[in-house]
């Protein structure tokens, strides 16, 4: 038996799932309803990410921010997100911490086959509940995209879309921006 300490309690199932998640010697994964899936992005869904992430440039220094695809907890429950793009204030990315949603100002999730359903509900429901500010969903199999805001108790109060692709989707405060959606 080893003596070393861990940074869980051993009686604290989620803190012990967690940190197995974070210390996985493998591809990233993440939990969602207590299932461990692989994130495992074709390059057409990167694509995408990139394309988004371009669009954001420009904005990011000017609201403090950065976007990445850094891991989201969500406490008190099994789930361990890894949003495909998430954009979150940088001081709150310093420390190593993992972020919860609330910490971000927009998380952008891209469907692909194997998770459209879990993208389109779950996460949507999951995110309102842990105070995301702003959800953009990009569904590649419906070709549109659907902008979530203003998270409340029965889940996001405010939808804009489905937009087919080549719509602009307009980011509110503190973004202002017209996502080109054209070669999505």
């Amino acid at each position: 038996m080893s003596s070393q300490q861990h940074p869980y309690a051993v009686n604290d199932p989620e803190a012990a799932l967690k940190y197995a998640i974070r210390h996985i010697d493998a591809d990233r994964v993440e939990i969602v309803e207590g299932r461990i899936r692989p994130v495992l992005p074709s390059w057409d869904h990167e694509s995408v990410g990139h394309l988004i992430r371009e669009q954001l440039r420009p904005v990011l220094d000017r609201i403090g921010c950065l976007a990445g695809s850094g891991d989201l907890d969500l406490p008190g429950t099994s789930n361990w997100y890894v949003p495909d793009l998430a954009v979150v204030a940088n001081e709150a990315a310093k420390g190593g911490a993992e972020l919860v949603p609330a910490q971000t100002r927009l998380i952008v999730e891209i469907t692909s086959e194997g998770t459209a359903d879990t993208d389109r509900t779950v996460k949507r429901r999951r995110y309102a509940e842990y105070r995301a500010p702003l959800y953009l969903l990009v569904d590649r199999q419906e070709r549109a995209c659907t902008l979530f805001a203003v998270p409340g108790e029965l889940g996001y109060t405010r939808v804009e879309g489905p937009y087919p692709f080549g719509t602009p989707v307009t980011l509110p405060e503190p973004f202002r921006l017209d996502l080109d959606t054209s070669e999505f």
